[in-house]
């Protein structure tokens, strides 16, 4: 029995810690849950953008990734993140291709990692084969043209670390402490041990008398109650106090280990005794969790989706939204832009999601396109030139009045 995957299976990933840790009983703490839907929501919301290089520059093209779900029942924000838990939770994606009955690949299919084998094959297309049981039943063997694994760090190209089994002790130890704090909740008393009698008993009587305690004294509807005993007891407590237990400090240094664990900062994970980085540091911490651990995950699934696509075409997330800083300062660097004739007004407001330039309307700082023919009702209106002179003291409050009679101000 050396098969590290049917020994987790037997022993439900238990390990060393007193908690079994799997990927269900691994969500049930808060912190780590939290850090998964940070990564995998932060990656699945981007972008995923189809390129070409024509002559230097490069051109957006349309290709299977513009929804790559679609016929296997995913929206492509649940596709990649699919992809983005099981990178975390196992060490590899898998995708199956979906052919359709002209052999052009239509979908891509996430296949859960724990149903996959992977083995090394010189037959096989890509050197590797790949095999699960269908929705049938029946063994499925695939390789490099029936199924893409994007995998993550590994020590020996086959298959990718998982986190579960790495960080086993550390979160294995997060849930025994979590089971700790509930078995004392629920039991009432919050204090365990041992009762021995003054006189002899016999064992049928120490049966009683134990489970007579634990009826009146342990539960959650028991706590605080006063009870009696018939009996002169000597009561002898194993389990420290909450407050020497440091069950409080154990939970927070928890959600610590977890943040290492997945380079989540910490107060992303809502932990109150982080540092607050509100303000100007939400851009940095940003670009920090973009750069040094959101890439880890997509330069993988990138170059995963380029070999599929082949030819002169690449994927390519884009980042401009997540690392996007404070309104004031993308307009001043848009507007600074304009200004040294990098873009045009019109690409601008394409950018601010403005809209074209309307004609009709008086714009500030540079000429407006040509106006279109007046209405009847603006042929109407008198023009601010044709008035009559006036006084210069009298200049600004003519000016102003123009203004607002030709309804010039946008």
């Amino acid at each position: 029995m050396t098969d590290p995957q049917f020994i987790e299976w037997v022993t439900g990933g238990q390990g060393d810690s007193a908690a079994p840790l799997t990927e269900s009983t691994a969500m049930t703490l808060s912190a780590f849950y939290r850090g998964c839907m940070v990564i995998s929501s932060s990656i699945a919301g981007l972008p995923l953008r189809t390129l070409r290089d024509v002559e230097g520059s490069r051109t957006r093209v349309s290709s299977l990734f513009d929804n790559p779900g679609a016929l296997v029942g995913l929206q492509p924000f649940n596709w990649k993140q699919i992809q983005v838990l099981h990178l975390i939770l196992w060490g590899d994606a898998f995708l199956q291709h979906i052919y359709n009955q002209a052999g052009a690949l239509v979908a891509l299919r996430p296949i859960h990692p724990g149903c996959v084998k992977v083995e090394w094959s010189n037959k096989a297309v890509g050197g590797k084969l790949y095999s699960f049981r269908g929705e049938d039943g029946k063994k499925v063997e695939l390789d490099a043209t029936g199924m893409t694994q994007i995998m993550g760090p590994s020590l020996d190209g086959l298959r990718g670390m998982s986190v579960l089994t790495l960080a086993r002790m550390s979160l294995g130890g997060a849930l025994s402490a979590e089971k700790a704090a509930g078995k004392m909740w629920r039991n009432g008393m919050m204090i365990a041990g041992m009762v021995s009698p003054d006189e002899d008993v016999d064992p049928e009587d120490a049966k009683a008398d134990a489970d007579e305690l634990n009826a009146q004294l342990g539960g959650v509807e028991n706590a605080g109650k006063i009870r009696a005993v018939n009996r002169r007891l000597k009561f002898t407590p194993w389990t420290m106090k909450a407050s020497d237990a440091q069950f409080l400090e154990s939970r927070q240094f928890g959600i610590q280990e977890v943040a290492r664990w997945l380079g989540v900062p910490a107060n992303l994970l809502m932990d109150p005794g982080s540092v607050s980085t509100w303000g100007t540091g939400v851009e940095i911490q940003n670009r920090g969790l973009a750069r040094f651990t959101l890439t880890a995950y997509t330069i993988p699934m990138q170059e995963a989706y380029t070999a599929i696509i082949k030819g002169e075409r690449f994927t390519e997330f884009d980042f401009a939204g997540l690392e996007r800083g404070s309104p004031q300062e993308e307009i001043s660097l848009l507007l600074m832009q304009v200004k040294e004739g990098v873009l045009s007004k019109e690409e601008y407001r394409r950018i601010r999601n403005m809209g074209p330039m309307d004609p009709t309307h008086t714009f500030v700082g540079g000429a407006a396109p040509e106006p279109a023919e007046p209405s009847p009702v603006d042929a109407l209106r008198i023009p601010l030139q044709a008035q009559a002179p006036v006084e210069p003291a009298n200049h600004a409050m003519a000016l102003a009045g123009g203004i607002a009679e030709t309804g010039a101000l946008s």
